[in-house]
């Protein structure tokens, strides 16, 4: 973390650098072994894929996104089926201004149940959108 110190005409009086220094209450960005531990969770579900999006991650199949890391936590696309499968959704959003995804904590662990729900929601998630050539 950096800060300036400036006079009333705004030139800079001073600085200060505190590396350790982190708001409270500010998310970090996702861990690799967080990421690299979901995707063997859900390794029998596809041909899966993380890509890195402003410090988190999108979780793919084939090009359609149907998930999130955020913080360290597992989030799913909602659809009918996976609100069916799961039986009691929490949601809440991804990151500040997000609609609501499957926020997805007590079952990270059981990788059968975790493939079985990314399956089901990709089977009623649309297929990505085909970008425009310019």
């Amino acid at each position: 973390m950096t800060a300036t110190f400036k006079d009333t005409f705004g030139n800079v009086i001073g600085l200060i650098y505190n590396p350790h220094f982190q708001l409270k209450d500010q998310p970090m960005a996702s861990d690799t072994n967080f990421v690299d531990f979901v995707l063997e969770q859900i390794r029998n579900s596809g041909e899966i894929t993380a890509k890195k999006m402003f410090g988190e991650y999108g979780i793919y199949s084939d090009e359609k996104l149907f998930g999130l890391i955020c913080d360290n936590k597992l989030f799913i696309k909602p659809t009918n089926s996976g609100r069916k499968f799961i039986e009691n959704v929490v949601e809440a959003p991804p990151y500040e201004g997000a609609k609501p995804s499957f926020l997805i904590k007590d079952k990270l662990e059981d990788s059968e149940w975790l493939s079985e729900l990314v399956r089901i929601s990709l089977n009623e998630l649309p297929a990505p959108k085909m970008k425009k050539k310019k």
